[in-house]
């Protein structure tokens, strides 16, 4: 049975990052590319998605990947059912990595009404927490974009993730909330100041045991998130890269000393298939020295 106490624990207080495992169909495409698999190595969703899988197994076994620096991981929903020395891929993580499982659970993003996208509707969601519970995932992911700084947008973006933030708690796990902000926008610092308005007025009205995470766009003025990573409910606020370089996601994240990293594209910076195994684990431990070290900066 999974300790969840120890889960929640770790992710509190452990020193390291979590890792972004969960490239979806609309991602995978381009991951495998920088990977050095084209479109045509594979034929079909299933082949892509095989790949891809093929590609996580190799990180999750790499010997720098385990909780000495990397305390949690995110899946995507398809990676449940999959399976590493027979067992599934969150068991694996905990049992033989001491990594913290995640499950991203967003089917995409609405079209862009002021100035941001929502999430799109989560169908059966109720069936699938239950059934990510009963494999020992920790918590959930769920991503929606802020692209400009409109008071009205950034409220939807807010209450939107809200909602779905409290039917995950209802189920047992904790939520990492995602309202990405746009690297690219034209008001980023604005919109930031918005969101962490908006996010700190809706934990302060969470009760004790309504737990969340915050998964953010490394903000341009350092520290601007650092109230609410002292608050009670929060666990942990973490950063994506959202874009930027292992180095540069690394040196931005180095300067706002109450959040930990949460990488995808950093992460995997420089991967490639036909690398030899020593190659592999020598260029994946780069990165998540690299992206351990800015995060207990």
């Amino acid at each position: 049975m999974p300790d969840f106490l120890k889960m929640r624990d770790q992710m509190e207080k452990g020193a390291g990052f979590i890792a972004a495992l969960d490239q979806s169909g609309g991602s995978t495409p381009k991951a495998l590319a920088l990977y050095g698999v084209d479109a045509n190595d594979y034929d079909g969703e299933d082949a892509m998605f095989a790949e891809i899988q093929r590609m996580r197994e190799r990180i999750i076994r790499a010997p720098d990947f385990t909780n000495t620096k990397v305390i949690g991981a995110i899946l995507f929903e398809k990676t449940l059912n999959e399976r590493i020395d027979d067992q599934s891929v969150p068991e694996h993580l905990w049992e033989k990595r001491g990594v913290v499982p995640f499950l991203k659970i967003d089917k995409g993003l609405e079209d862009e009404a002021n100035g941001v996208q929502l999430l799109k509707p989560i169908p059966g969601l109720a069936d699938t927490l239950s059934a990510a519970k009963a494999l020992g995932v920790f918590g959930t992911k769920e991503r929606s974009v802020i692209n400009s700084a409109n008071q009205d947008g950034v409220a939807a973006i807010v209450d939107n993730q809200f909602a779905v933030a409290h039917e995950v708690i209802a189920a047992g796990m904790v939520p990492i909330i995602e309202p990405e902000v746009n690297i690219h926008s034209e008001t980023k610092a604005e919109a930031e100041t918005m969101l962490a308005d908006a996010l700190m007025a809706r934990v302060e009205g969470l009760s004790e045991g309504q737990d969340v995470m915050l998964k953010l766009t490394l903000p341009e003025q350092a520290g601007l998130y650092d109230a609410l990573a002292d608050h009670p409910r929060v666990v942990r606020v973490v950063a994506l890269s959202g874009g930027y370089s292992t180095a540069d996601a690394s040196a931005r994240l180095a300067q706002n000393h109450k959040m930990i990293a949460s990488f995808s594209r950093a992460l995997t910076q420089g991967l490639q298939r036909d690398m030899s195994d020593a190659e592999f684990d020598a260029s994946l431990g780069a990165n998540i020295n690299t992206i351990y070290d800015a995060s207990i900066s």
